[in-house]
């Protein structure tokens, strides 16, 4: 009996040990637990107010007089409500501008709000602004330029300890915030006490950065902090509001800093970066950051900002959107408008998840704990895992009826890395499986990825994961109908952009056939190799071709491989490889996207035609 019953427990062991799966290690770099929470805001408002409200400026010089600031209807909590209608999930506040006036009545310097007429000088909208945000449950954080143009010890070590008194105050004065936002402009003329003169610092080390991370490390351990190369969140490279299609959350510790010259590659991130910083995208609802009133009708359209949207939170970023409160201390009425509208459009085009609650099929599972399952059940912290060595993989959706698709929205687990390198969405078309048409390059995911995409209509959906810097760790996928909208796929001829460039080897005349914006003309090249001469490096993203347009369509090409480089006799760095889908039965425009590569040739190369023997035809090709 006792025997019998050691091999029950034997037995019960192993059944244990086969049930229990290991989690997937972390892939380096990793975010810290207050970045994920960042990144799940998704949506912030900004607010530029102070003097340059007041005397139409958008970088005050540091002279004007604090007197010109009164708002007679300020209204911090119009603004908030503004927010929270928005979307918006908390707000950053320009504490101090470039022109060193101060939203607060700081004792550091007479040039504050204490000085002005705004309640007699007993206004304080840091904190009727914080208040707000605590009363209807938003976030709050704030915005210090390092750089001041009024101050005349600017440059100076006494000038650094005056800023970090300052940052001192804001952060034990005005309750928790989210973010601390440190601009990179910084040096040049200003006031500076009279002087009015030109001042040079060097911003790697003047300000002493990583004191200021110790101070709010030991303050403000929950927030996290902004600037060029972070370390809590970095500059996206533009203030337009978007990240990069491929948008990786790393940089190489130490390489970034304020005023960083490549500062465009911060729109991709570093693929081989060792530290986690994220990208932030910020863009003023209107022109201008500060609010002038001949910008009343230019602000930003619901549509513009959706699309917005789109290419930053949908592209692993945050969506840092400005309000520029006017000279009587609101929001603008438009700005409101346009806001709100904005968010309901987002809501609207994401309302009904077609995936939610389905049971898909993957090629591979690490386990039940790690089931495919996971990407549909609405738990941020369940996932599907591959097994250790499974760098690709593919999960499928049968739907229970045939729907209209044109929205996906892909998550990674970001508490363990980003990992996916490359992936493709299809639909299957009476048994075909087919890609869904874009107009961008399907490459990174992290936290968040949205894609928009040409109708179609299917029962069946999948993900081929086709690259991945480790096992895959997915926790989100959903697909949606979001009506049938403005956005477009197909370019006509006329309307294809590139950068200008000669074909190597190629008559001049005949070459002109497939740059000429004609779909009526054609360029007919002998072999199956094209060499593109952009004339230049330049940084690319897309491939477009647009087969000849005659009545039997000659030289098609069915496959192709795409390769780069900077040296024309060694054009060897492959960027794409794949076929043109359904290419025979419907020769439209064909746009191949990759990750940005910088190049000055490129390199076509046809691995299969329709037709053998014949030609290449291209009516019209572009690189962008």
């Amino acid at each position: 009996m006792k025997k019998h019953f050691l091999i029950f427990g034997a037995g019960l062991l192993l059944l244990s040990a086969c049930n229990s799966v290991k989690a997937p290690e972390a892939i380096l770099p990793i975010p810290e637990a207050k970045q994920v929470e960042w990144q799940k805001m998704e949506t912030y408002a900004f607010v530029h107010f102070g003097l340059n409200t007041f005397n139409d400026r958008e970088w005050g010089y540091g002279d004007s007089d604090p007197k010109t600031f009164n708002p007679t209807r300020l209204d911090c909590e119009q603004w908030v409500q503004t927010f929270v209608k928005s979307g918006m999930k908390g707000v950053i506040l320009t504490a101090k501008h470039h022109d060193g006036f101060c939203l607060w009545p700081t004792q550091l310097t007479e040039y504050c709000i204490r000085n002005t007429p705004y309640k007699d000088g007993k206004g304080d909208i840091v904190r009727e602004l914080s208040d707000a945000c605590k009363k209807y449950g938003i976030k709050f954080a704030v915005y210090l330029s390092p750089w001041d143009r009024h101050q005349a010890n600017y440059g100076s070590p006494e000038y650094v300890e005056y800023f970090y008194k300052q940052l001192n105050e804001l952060l034990t004065n005005y309750g928790d915030v989210f973010e601390i936002w440190f601009d990179g402009a910084n040096g040049g003329d200003g006031w500076y006490g009279g002087a009015k003169d030109s001042r040079t610092i060097d911003r790697k080390t003047y300000y002493d950065y990583p004191r200021a991370y110790k101070l709010i490390d030991e303050l403000q351990p929950q927030a996290v902090i902004f600037s060029d190369g972070g370390p809590g969140c970095r500059w996206v490279g533009n203030e337009n509001g978007f990240a990069g299609a491929t948008n990786w959350s790393f940089l190489r510790a130490g390489e970034v800093y304020p005023g960083y010259p490549k500062y465009r590659e911060l729109q991709y991130g570093h693929a081989d970066g060792n530290q986690w910083v994220a990208a932030e995208c910020d863009v003023s609802i209107r022109p201008g950051w500060f609010y002038h009133p001949e910008e009343d009708d230019r602000v930003k359209t619901a549509d513009a900002l959706t699309d917005l949207y789109y290419r930053s939170v949908g592209h692993n970023a945050t969506l840092l959107l400005n309000f520029p409160v006017d000279r009587d201390g609101l929001i603008h009425p438009t700005d409101s408008a346009n806001a709100v509208n904005f968010h309901q459009n987002v809501q609207k085009q994401l309302a009904h998840n077609l995936l939610a609650g389905l049971s898909p099929k993957a090629s591979d599972e690490r386990g039940k704990t790690f089931s495919a399952k996971a990407v549909t059940d609405g738990e941020y912290d369940t996932y599907w895992a591959t097994n250790d060595g499974v760098n690709s993989a593919t999960i499928e959706f049968d739907l229970p009826q045939t729907e209209k698709i044109n929205r996906m929205m892909l998550q990674e687990y970001i508490p363990l890395g980003q990992r996916v390198k490359s992936f493709v969405v299809e639909y299957n078309q009476e048994g075909e499986w087919l890609p869904v048409k874009l107009n961008e390059e399907t490459t990174t995911i992290g936290y968040k990825r949205l894609l928009r995409f040409e109708t179609v209509t299917t029962d069946k959906i999948r993900v081929r994961f086709t690259d991945s810097r480790a096992c895959l760790c997915i926790n989100n996928i959903e697909a949606y109908y979001a009506g049938e909208t403005s956005d477009t796929y197909t370019a006509k001829a006329e309307e294809l952009k590139s950068y200008p460039f000669t074909l190597t080897g190629v008559d001049a005349e005949e070459a002109q056939k497939c740059m000429d914006k004609n779909n009526q003309t054609t360029c007919f090249i002998n072999g199956n190799t094209l060499l593109i001469d952009l004339g230049e490096e330049r940084t690319i993203t897309s491939f477009h071709y647009l087969p000849d347009q005659s009545e039997y369509n000659k030289g098609v090409i069915a496959a192709y491989e795409i390769s780069v480089g900077t040296d024309s006799n060694a054009v060897n760095q492959l960027v794409a490889k794949d076929e043109f889908s359904n290419i025979k039965n419907n020769p439209i425009l064909q746009s191949v996207y990759f990750t940005p590569v910088n190049a000055r040739y490129v390199q076509l190369k046809a691995t299969r035609m329709i037709h053998d023997g014949e030609p290449m035809g291209l009516a019209e090709i572009g690189i962008q």
